[in-house]
């Protein structure tokens, strides 16, 4: 694998309320998603609430919980549309239950536990969030619910992306612009349309996309390809470029040091909108470049993509091929 601890120069960094948050969240999802053992255990080796501490150093308890509990919904709702096999019309149902929860977490009704799900951690977003940030998080929930069904459908078809189609579904499956929405949640700001559809924020925010979807396909792609998956950047290339592997491991990781390049340069030319917007635009600005550094340190903290190797494979780089399951 690529050096990203070394490449990426950024601290990394962990909020101070992360043992206590991240129990409680682990209680809320076992609870919320009524996961009996393995799941329980599986689900809590993820540790959502590492990961939200990982992103969200600067947030106190309140806000951290729900990135917390969001980030522990994802994880399963992940599974749901994936291992649990749904079809295109299921993958529908959901987003339409989901979306009506987060339009209306008070008053809309359902026995989903997606959507009972969504009311709780929404519910309490609401309860700080600003009218724009709230908004940007709705939508970029319904990008992801769009490019989820899209990527069902893909799979039950057997269909695979060629590049440019696959890394523009990836950017709204990534579930980042959701996250990035949380950043103001956390930091209680509430960026003007001038700051979030400037051209230079939004290249931080695709370039902070990229390296995190980039990297995690790298992470992520021995499980996969022992699952005869083809939604993987690393997989792609091998199809589409007619790559081996580990040049299309290296390919990702130059795309990576890329993304990083990107943000750099941007950043370097940031516009002012004013003393007071201008303090909201570095918040948001920071809280990226934890979105940079966050998922990388959470990778080798949870048993998701190397089980119980990760420290080792952090170290030595190297990752050994899982077998494929029978079809």
């Amino acid at each position: 694998m690529p050096d990203f601890v070394s490449d990426c120069r950024y601290p990394m960094r962990l909020n101070p309320h992360c043992d206590s948050v991240s129990r409680a969240s682990e209680q809320w999802l076992c609870s919320e998603a009524h996961l009996v053992e393995p799941e329980r255990t599986k689900y809590t080796s993820l540790r959502p609430g590492y990961f939200a501490s990982s992103c969200y150093p600067d947030a106190d308890a309140f806000h951290l919980k729900v990135c917390a509990d969001f980030l522990g919904w994802s994880f399963k709702l992940d599974d749901w549309l994936e291992i649990d096999r749904f079809d295109v019309n299921d993958a529908w149902e959901v987003r339409d239950c989901c979306m009506s929860a987060f339009r209306d977490p008070v008053n809309f009704q359902t026995e989903r536990y997606s959507g009972k799900m969504s009311k709780s951690f929404f519910g309490r977003f609401k309860e700080t969030g600003g009218p724009g940030c709230t908004e940007r998080f709705i939508h970029a929930m319904d990008l992801w619910f769009i490019s989820a069904a899209k990527e069902v459908d893909n799979r039950a078809k057997g269909h695979v992306n060629d590049v440019e189609s696959y890394i523009e579904l990836r950017r709204d499956l990534s579930g980042c612009k959701s996250c990035f929405a949380l950043i103001e949640f956390v930091g209680r700001i509430d960026l003007p349309d001038e700051v979030v559809s400037h051209p230079v924020i939004m290249a931080l925010e695709e370039a902070t996309n990229d390296f995190v979807s980039w990297s995690n396909d790298i992470f992520s792609y021995n499980a996969e390809q022992s699952h005869h998956s083809t939604h993987n950047l690393v997989a792609v290339l091998m199809l589409d470029q007619g790559l081996d592997l580990q040049s299309a491991v290296d390919y990702c990781g130059r795309l990576c040091n890329i993304s990083l390049q990107r943000f750099e340069e941007n950043r370097a030319v940031l516009p002012s909108w004013g003393e007071e917007v201008d303090k909201e635009v570095a918040i948001y600005v920071e809280g990226l470049q934890n979105w940079i550094t966050g998922p990388l340190q959470w990778t080798f903290e949870t048993t998701r993509y190397f089980g119980k190797d990760a420290h080792t494979v952090k170290r030595d780089r190297t990752v050994k091929l899982l077998p494929k399951r029978p079809l």
